[in-house]
């Protein structure tokens, strides 16, 4: 499910960081998710099953929070208006909440996969 990401050498290197980190928010409110409310975890299409199980491991009002903004979005895109500034979302409000559920899913199969795989073998003697 995950894509590949340059983000772990962006962060290592401070002065590639500074240089990312306007074009990182200029592309972030060029995107207009957040103007609509929405987080960028509630843009992951829901169509694998790490997905759907980690939508299933969420926390209960973690999940009514999701439902209620991607609700809130879809009428607003309806009616063709944006929220007001004081719903629209906050770069600070705007962390993950499902990718590390989704990236523990995954490395949880990578485990199964690789237990599934061993082989014993009996030592002569």
């Amino acid at each position: 499910m995950s894509q590949p990401s340059l983000a772990g050498a962006i962060v290592k290197r401070p002065w590639l960081y500074r240089m990312m980190k306007p074009l990182s928010n200029w592309y972030c409110n060029a995107a207009g998710y957040r103007k609509l409310g929405l987080r960028a975890d509630d843009l992951i299409p829901e169509e694998s099953e790490e997905v759907l199980l980690a939508l299933k491991r969420l926390p209960a009002q973690e999940q009514y929070d999701r439902v209620f903004r991607l609700r809130r979005a879809f009428q607003a895109s309806l009616a063709h208006q944006l929220l007001p500034a004081a719903q629209q979302t906050k770069p600070e409000e705007d962390v993950p909440y499902l990718s590390p559920i989704i990236k523990e899913i995954e490395a949880e199969a990578r485990e199964r996969a690789d237990l599934e795989s061993l082989s014993f073998t009996k030592k002569k003697a």
